[in-house]
């Protein structure tokens, strides 16, 4: 029998050259059929939408008792037009081979899982609608975030994943090491003596490749930087992750407006190019998911972002306390907003991303740069509606003594970042940049509700299968 070559399902649905010979392989998502014939729902990834084999009972009577939900089928047949609705086209089977049956016990089978469930089978749930729609939106955004950049004239960046520097200043880093932790070595005080360490000394994954990163904006100008981080804190909520992707650019010679312009500009480029490239995915999450996914991603697009300072954010959250709003934390100047504070300022009081800029320097990281008022820094935080802050900015301080005079009242170790103080040494410059955490933006864009649904395999504390 000739061979037919392989047509994608995506492919298959958008032609029309009917009784044509076809080639088709996936794994059946539902088998429904009468006693002379069966119609099989066929998916192989490359699109939400099922193809539908018609096969015959009598023809295929042993054959189509092995197919199952799950099992994986290679099918030969005739493409013609479909008199069903929801689909333009079908294939009539001539020949239907199985390469991998599937038994009753498999744990995807049912409809209307929770997720909850489905993260203990985490290898078996990509294969549902929903992951398959969230991993395609993950893959478009990646795609998308890398052609706003390069279309910009910035250069992708690798910074290191192993790092002797915590960015942050937070200590939540896990440790990368070769030594035998049965038998370390210390010192008489009971430190841990690194000599002998791969590295010589102690080193940890990182958790932001933007001290790096701004290395590279003094040298080629604008950079951005877009892979993995590590967090090691201890929490387990719906947005939070151990082992995350991070987008960070960081430009050269930007001032606070410019940056704002920036990260508005990015996040609306990313969400549009969701809504023009992923609309079979977006429809279905629409549908199953969030009934209000599409009408929020449209509205993002098409409205100007508020910028407000945070002082002016503080008075807006006291007013509405005045005015009988329950918070959870109460609220006042120099406090790290709670994201049910950031949810009521986009979500409540003004139904639109808000840019909050111009924070108490005590809440923010050490390399911000010093407003004339001595009490706040150049930070920017851009909120969303339902998730909160989704990215995090600053202008960077320049000037060599006021970064010093910040390290020694935090108390940070510089030992390790003596090449960082050279960029303010060595022919500094006024530069800036932001942080967007990459599963958050996918959180908005499906409307999922946790960050572990995100991404194919979750690391949260306790949680490090497959």
């Amino acid at each position: 029998m000739e061979k037919i070559r392989r047509t994608k399902i995506v492919d298959l649905l958008k032609r029309t050259d009917y009784g044509s010979k076809v080639n088709v392989k996936g794994w059946v998502r539902t088998k429904r059929g009468s006693k002379t014939v069966n119609f099989i729902a066929l998916n192989d990834g490359s699109t939400i939408k099922n193809v539908q084999i018609v096969a015959d009972e009598e023809k295929f009577s042993e054959t189509l008792k092995q197919i199952t939900t799950g099992a994986c089928i290679n099918v030969n047949g005739v493409l013609v037009e479909s008199p069903g609705a929801g689909q333009s086209v079908e294939v009539q089977a001539e020949d239907i081979e199985i390469y991998g049956t599937c038994p009753q016990d498999y744990p995807m089978q049912k409809k209307g899982q929770s997720f909850e469930y489905m993260r203990q089978y985490a290898h078996l749930r990509l294969r549902t609608n929903t992951f398959g729609a969230v991993l395609r939106i993950r893959h478009n955004m990646a795609i998308a975030i890398h052609k706003f950049f390069h279309d910009k004239g910035f250069f992708y960046f690798h910074s290191p994943i192993i790092t002797a520097s915590d960015c942050e200043g937070a200590g939540e880093m896990f440790q990368v090491t070769t030594k035998n932790l049965y038998d370390l070595k210390k010192d008489e005080n009971g430190k841990i003596i690194y000599d002998d360490d791969f590295f010589g000394k102690m080193t940890s994954l990182t958790v932001s490749g933007q001290l790096e990163g701004e290395l590279g904006a003094t040298s080629l100008g604008q950079i951005y930087t877009f892979g993995p981080t590590f967090r090691a804190e201890n929490s387990n909520t719906p947005r939070h992750l151990a082992e995350f992707w991070m987008i960070e650019p960081e430009v050269a010679f930007i001032d606070m407006d410019e940056l704002m312009d920036l990260e508005e500009e990015f996040i609306k480029y990313c969400v549009k190019w969701a809504l023009d490239n992923c609309q079979d995915d977006l429809e279905f999450l629409n549908k199953m998911i969030d009934k209000t996914l599409l009408e929020r991603l449209q509205s993002v697009i098409s409205t100007d972002f508020v910028r407000l300072s945070y002082t002016e954010g503080i008075k807006i959250l006291e007013q509405a306390v005045a005015d009988g709003h329950k918070f959870e934390f109460p609220v006042s100047w120099g406090m790290d907003l709670a994201s049910e504070h950031e949810r009521y300022l986009v979500e409540e009081h003004f139904k639109k991303p808000v840019i909050l800029n111009d924070y108490p320097k005590e809440i923010k990281a050490f390399y911000m740069k010093q407003n004339e008022d001595g009490k706040t820094v150049q930070g920017t935080d851009v909120l969303f509606p339902q998730i909160g802050e989704i990215i995090g900015g600053s202008i960077r301080e320049a000037d060599y003594d006021k970064l010093m005079q910040r390290i020694n009242e935090l108390n940070i170790p510089m030992k390790d970042m003596w090449w960082y103080l050279d960029t303010r040494k060595y022919g500094s410059c006024p530069h800036g940049g932001f942080g967007l955490g990459f599963e958050r933006l996918i959180l908005f864009v499906t409307g999922m509700q946790n960050i572990r649904d995100v991404i194919p395999f979750p690391r949260t504390p306790k949680t490090a299968e497959f």
